[in-house]
């Protein structure tokens, strides 16, 4: 079988997901068409080479319906010829789309595609693909699950009580990330994979001064009385601050097959080793990165201690501490950039912006093998093993 590797990646900056954002301004398909450019122009390739498009993309309505990821190649002025598909597995929509690329040039169905993603939340709110009084779940559901599955923000105060994860541990996580994420804009670790937009280079979010006592006064954010008297386990420790928040953002990666960069003269940046994709129970909902961990572990016959790096999304801090906890890694070798509590989580293009990042934090420490994972809504999880090809 072919190897499919990873020959370019590139991402915007990541803007706060609200009305005068840094990227507000911006219409989603112009945001996914600036990282298309980018990524095309740096790779240096014929536009018209490209097989497929794929693109994550979670809130298809509105400014992002209607086949985002074709609009946006065709606002990058690419040949029409190159068709393009917008996939939604939730948070882990362009993670997806980068597994699709890579095992279409696998197969051989692609020599080279472009995987990527987008989400504008300051334009198209979480839910805005649901209307006030819809239904998205029917009557079969509700009745497989008759007290009712909850919201991701009660998923994380869930896994925080079955863990045992304190508040402090959350914060002090959180306040982590924020340090090393201000570290890598120092140290001009993200100067490779950012492409400006409109004079902006550096991610919105991230808070350098952050520190676990200014964690320690916000509120909880998710607290309410029904879910109290339901879950008497919960301590209501899951805040603004220990939860990602909401942004604007692209992505995009482009995948050949090995024959194929040769071919075209393209350097390989690293290899897609082995894939996994799981389900897990839907109202813990977020903890489908243990079992996706270990089955593509299994599938790629490493050990947990064979990983140099891991890229754990940060949609929550109880989610990584649990997978911590679980797992025994090395909490060294996790998220050394930061993540999501502090660079951001723009749904659909948050797989396509962390394997960017990994790919970049590979070279960058000399690491041969790279783990990445992320929980997704409905009790979903994505899982990819990279291996440097220097």
């Amino acid at each position: 079988m072919r190897d499919a590797v990873i020959v370019e990646a590139v991402r915007t900056p990541i803007g706060k997901g609200k009305p005068g954002g840094a990227l507000s301004g911006v219409h989603p398909v112009d945001l996914l068409a600036h990282t298309l450019r980018a990524l095309v122009e740096r790779a240096g390739v014929d536009p018209a080479a490209v097989d497929d498009v794929i693109g994550g993309c979670v809130d298809q309505v509105g400014e992002q319906a209607m086949n985002t990821t074709r609009y946006a190649w065709l606002a990058a002025g690419f040949p029409d010829s190159v068709p393009a598909v917008t996939v939604d597995r939730q948070c882990g929509s362009s993670q997806q789309a980068v597994h699709f690329a890579a095992q279409g040039v696998m197969s051989g169905a692609y020599d080279l595609v472009v995987a990527c993603g987008v989400e504008s939340m300051s334009r198209v709110p979480m839910w805005s693909n649901v209307p006030p009084g819809a239904d998205p779940f029917g009557p079969a559901l509700a009745a497989r699950f008759p007290e009712g599955l909850v919201p991701q923000g009660i998923s994380a105060e869930l896994i925080a009580a079955k863990w045992s994860i304190s508040r402090e541990e959350m914060d002090a996580f959180a306040a982590s990330s924020h340090r090393k994420a201000a570290a890598a804009h120092r140290d001009g670790l993200f100067a490779d994979e950012i492409v400006p937009f409109d004079g902006h280079d550096r991610d919105e979010s991230v808070r350098p001064g952050t520190t676990e006592e200014i964690l320690a006064g916000l509120r909880p954010a998710f607290a309410d009385p029904g879910y109290a008297e339901r879950f008497p386990q919960i301590s209501w420790s899951v805040t603004a601050g220990n939860s990602s928040p909401t942004n604007d953002g692209a992505a995009a990666v482009l995948i050949a097959g090995a024959d194929t960069a040769a071919a075209l003269g393209l350097r390989p940046l690293a290899r897609l080793h082995s894939f996994a994709v799981t389900g897990s129970d839907p109202l813990l909902m977020l903890t489908g990165i243990i079992p996706a961990t270990e089955k593509v572990l299994r599938r790629a016959g490493l050990r947990l201690d064979d990983i140099d790096l891991f890229e754990v999304n940060e949609a929550f801090a109880s989610v990584v501490l649990a997978w911590l906890r679980d797992t025994g890694a090395d909490p060294a070798k996790v998220n050394v950039n930061g993540g999501a509590l502090a660079l951001g989580h723009p749904l659909g293009a948050s797989g396509a912006r962390i394997m960017t990042t990994l790919v970049n934090a590979m070279r960058q420490r000399g690491a041969r093998y790279a783990l990445q994972t992320m929980c997704e809504a409905g009790g979903l999880a994505n899982a990819t093993i990279l291996e440097s090809c220097r």
